[in-house]
């Protein structure tokens, strides 16, 4: 199994929701209100001088299908420039 994590500000959240279950995924957890700063958009610290949040996504899945998570985020990245939006897979090794 693979663990995917993806970090997107809150104003895509939609376009992120809509992207898996366009690939048929509809088993997720969100992590709403979630602060943060990278590098290719500006921070969001939901303040009057850095704005916003960000909303994280974390899917488990098998291998395959989260490399199509991977390759949809990149796609995203490419659309939507600097609204933001990274995700991190990473192997995971047990799951009751």
């Amino acid at each position: 199994m693979k663990a995917v994590l993806i970090i997107h500000n809150s104003a895509i959240d939609s376009e992120v929701t809509d992207a898996l279950s366009e690939m048929g995924i509809d088993r997720y957890t969100k992590f709403t209100n979630t602060l943060g700063k990278g590098g290719s958009s500006p921070p969001h610290f939901n303040t009057p001088v850095w704005p916003g949040l960000n909303t994280a996504t974390m899917v488990i899945l098998e291998p395959s299908k989260a490399a199509q998570i991977m390759q949809r985020v990149r796609q995203m990245r490419q659309e939507l420039g600097t609204e933001g939006i990274k995700a991190f897979m990473w192997q995971i090794e047990d799951v009751t």
